[in-house]
């Protein structure tokens, strides 16, 4: 191994860590934001991707993604890796990357969906729904990026549409949490867990979001390294910025939950373009996604579609809007920056195909858990909260703030004695 391929292999190893480190973002925030007698059962939701999704996408997954290009559809077994890296790093790194995308989906089916189809979710998702489409964009020959030349440089497309779109499919299965909307259409708001968590998770999210897209270059000495980073930085913190704005304009309140959701919005919108477009076009990139999440929650609760967390609008619509803008801002092809619109054209084809993907795909896999292993918990297991339920422990052991639910002693369950109902 020489010198550049030995510093781009450490360069990737790093990167790959922080992908990896985001699961714990994923799962702080996630945790804040639902209800506190779910916050163990999404935990274990990320631990499930940590497990479960990092093994299937290593044994079948990146074969598919990666692997020799077959008829411009698919990858077949021998990885094909940058020869700048060592194929191990090349394979850790991805790896993070198809456990980033089951984890967008936890959120949405939060505190509702059985933990065993969550499993099933996990694997299918890492072993076949992502690398399948992932090839298409990334693959040696897949059609849409090598063929028709689109760009999506660390995954808003690949990841964030295909996952947030999947959430949205799946969320509709699964149904409401009961009593989230009226017979009227209106939502009733489920006050978050714990909002300095949340907090903490996306931070952490931010932080690692710096390998997820500097860490896409697979080169330690890439010359676009510094800009991919700052593009990064810049579109978050105007994602964020918007949103404070924004919800203080329209709900007279600057609120965190949006706050938090347009940071991240940013980041997810940035994610595809943060190679190819200029820090001012970052900037405008997120100030833009920083009112879409807004406007997209709103939206998916008047289609009465229930999502803890907002992973539709984050990862979903800001998915969308990110690989769209590239086909505007991209200093060399873009629309506004050269007056060209055919790499808008390809955008739109390359979103339209990823949302059809991810549509499809995860409303035919919930339908075929619902009809075969059931893919909801019982109405009494969803009111005792899944941390007991399915786990067997709550989040917080302090006694005094808890009551017991229906059919369940605290005294049994310090004593050792609970027995869960249902996985």
């Amino acid at each position: 191994m020489n010198t550049t391929t030995a510093l781009n292999t450490v360069w990737v190893i790093l990167a790959g860590a922080l992908v990896l480190f985001m699961e714990g973002g994923f799962s702080l925030l996630e945790a804040g934001l639902v209800r506190t007698k779910n916050a163990v059962n999404v935990t274990m939701k990320i631990f499930v991707d940590l497990t479960f999704g990092v093994i299937v996408f290593y044994l079948i997954g990146v074969h598919l993604l990666f692997g020799r290009d077959v008829l411009h559809l698919i990858g077949f077994w021998h990885v094909v890796s940058p020869s700048q890296v060592a194929p191990s790093a090349f394979t850790l790194f991805q790896i993070g990357f198809a456990i980033a995308t089951a984890s967008i989906v936890s959120g949405a089916v939060a505190e509702r969906m059985k933990f065993s189809a969550y499993i099933v979710i996990v694997i299918v998702t890492c072993g076949l729904i992502y690398p399948i489409s992932g090839h298409w964009i990334w693959g040696p020959g897949g059609w849409l990026g090598k063929g028709l030349g689109m760009e999506d440089f660390a995954g808003s497309a690949a990841i964030h549409t295909l996952g947030g779109f999947m959430a949205l499919a799946l969320a509709y299965v699964v149904g409401p949490r009961k009593n989230r909307f009226n017979s009227d259409g209106s939502a009733n708001v489920f006050a978050p867990s714990n909002i300095p968590l949340a907090s903490a998770g996306a931070f952490i999210l931010w932080f690692g979001w710096f390998g997820f897209n500097a860490g896409s270059t697979l080169s330690a000495t890439d010359a676009g390294l510094s800009s991919i980073a700052l593009n990064t930085l810049l579109a978050a913190a105007a994602g964020g910025g918007s949103a404070i704005l924004f919800s203080m304009y329209r709900y007279k309140v600057a609120d965190p939950s949006m706050t938090i959701n347009g940071s991240l919005a940013g980041l997810v919108a940035i994610t595809a373009g943060c190679a190819y477009v200029a820090p001012a076009a970052a900037i405008i990139i997120g100030l833009v996604s920083g009112v879409l999440v807004i406007l997209a929650t709103g939206w998916v609760d008047r289609i009465m579609i229930d999502d803890p967390v907002g992973a539709v609008a984050v990862h979903g619509v800001n998915g969308v809007f990110g690989t769209l803008a590239v086909g505007l801002f991209d200093v060399h092809q873009g629309l506004f920056t050269t007056g060209n619109v055919h790499l808008l054209l390809v955008q739109a084809l390359g979103v339209l195909v990823v949302v059809a993907w991810g549509l499809s795909t995860a409303f035919g896999l919930g339908v075929l858990l619902k009809k075969t292993m059931g893919i909801r918990v019982t109405s009494r297991s969803e009111e005792e909260g899944l941390d007991i339920v399915a786990h067997g422990i709550p989040a917080y052991n302090e006694l005094e703030r808890f009551s017991d639910p229906p059919g369940f002693s605290m005294t049994q369950f310090t004593a050792g004695n609970t027995e869960p109902k249902e996985v």
